[in-house]
C-alpha cells in the first residue's frame, strides 16, 4: 500500500511541480544555454533501486569533465570547476530540480536515499551498499538533510584527501541514516522529510530534524 500510494504521489506532484517551475526552469536553461559552456543538463549515471544504473538529470553547474579535475566525484566549497551561474544554482538546489524528470519517469521518488556515483557508494560498507537501494533513491532523504552542508563540511576537514575524509567520517553516518530511514520509511515520514528539506534551504544549520525524529542516529562531529 505504501509503495502504490507512494508511486501515485510521485506522478501527481511531480507533473504539477514541473507546470509550477516551468516559469523558472525555462529561463535558467536560456541562461545556461547562453553562458559557460553551453550545456542546459548534465546527465549522469547513478545508482538506482537494487543497484541498478540510471541516468539523473541536473542543470550543468560544472566545467565539462569535471569528473576528471580537481578532487573528482567530491565538490568542495568554492571548487574552481563551478560555474558562475552553477555556484548559486547548487547553493540553492535549483540544480536538482530537472531530476523531476526522473521521478515522472520512475527512476527516483521525491524522497529516498540519495543516488550515488560509485566512487562515493564504495565507500560505504558492505551492509550499506547491499540494502541502501532496496528503497528507490530520492530527490531528497535524511541523508540532504543532514548533510545540507556537506562541501563545507569537507573543504574544512583537517583531512588533506577528501575522499579519505569522506569515506571515514561522512559515510559511516551516512549510511547509518539511509539505514534508519530504511526501517522508518512510511508515508508520514517522507513528508516530514520533505518539510525539513525545504526548512534546512533556509536554515542550513538547523538541527530541528533531530527534534522530529527523535530517534535518530547522532552525529559525533560537528558540522
Amino acid at each position: 500500500m505504501y509503495l502504490t500510494v507512494k508511486r501515485l504521489f510521485d506522478i501527481v506532484f511531480g507533473f504539477i511541480s514541473l507546470v509550477i517551475l516551468l516559469p523558472i526552469l525555462l529561463p535558467i536553461s536560456i541562461i545556461l544555454l547562453l553562458t559557460g559552456e553551453g550545456q542546459v543538463f548534465y546527465l549522469q549515471e547513478r545508482i538506482g533501486l537494487n543497484n541498478s544504473t540510471f541516468n539523473i538529470f541536473k542543470f550543468a553547474t560544472m566545467l565539462k569533465n569535471s569528473l576528471n579535475m580537481g578532487s573528482g566525484s567530491i565538490t568542495l566549497k568554492d571548487d574552481f570547476r563551478v560555474t558562475k551561474v552553477g555556484k548559486y544554482l547548487r547553493k540553492s538546489k535549483i540544480n536538482e530540480l530537472p531530476q523531476i524528470i526522473n521521478i515522472i519517469n520512475g527512476d527516483i521518488s521525491f524522497v529516498g536515499p540519495r543516488p550515488l556515483v560509485y566512487n562515493t557508494f564504495n565507500a560505504y560498507s558492505d551492509e550499506v551498499k547491499f540494502n541502501i537501494y532496496k528503497s528507490k533513491p530520492g530527490l531528497t532523504g535524511i541523508g540532504s538533510v543532514v548533510f545540507r552542508d556537506e562541501e563545507s563540511l569537507i573543504s574544512s576537514s583537517n583531512f588533506k584527501d577528501p575522499h579519505v575524509f569522506y569515506k571515514n567520517v561522512i559515510a559511516p553516518y551516512k549510511g547509518e541514516l539511509e539505514l534508519w530511514y530504511l526501517k522508518n520509511k512510511s508515508f508520514t515520514t517522507d513528508l516530514k522529510i520533505i518539510l525539513l528539506t525545504a526548512w534546512v534551504i533556509f536554515f542550513k544549520r538547523s538541527r530541528l530534524y533531530e527534534v522530529i525524529f527523535k530517534d535518530l542516529p547522532r552525529r559525533k562531529f560537528e558540522i
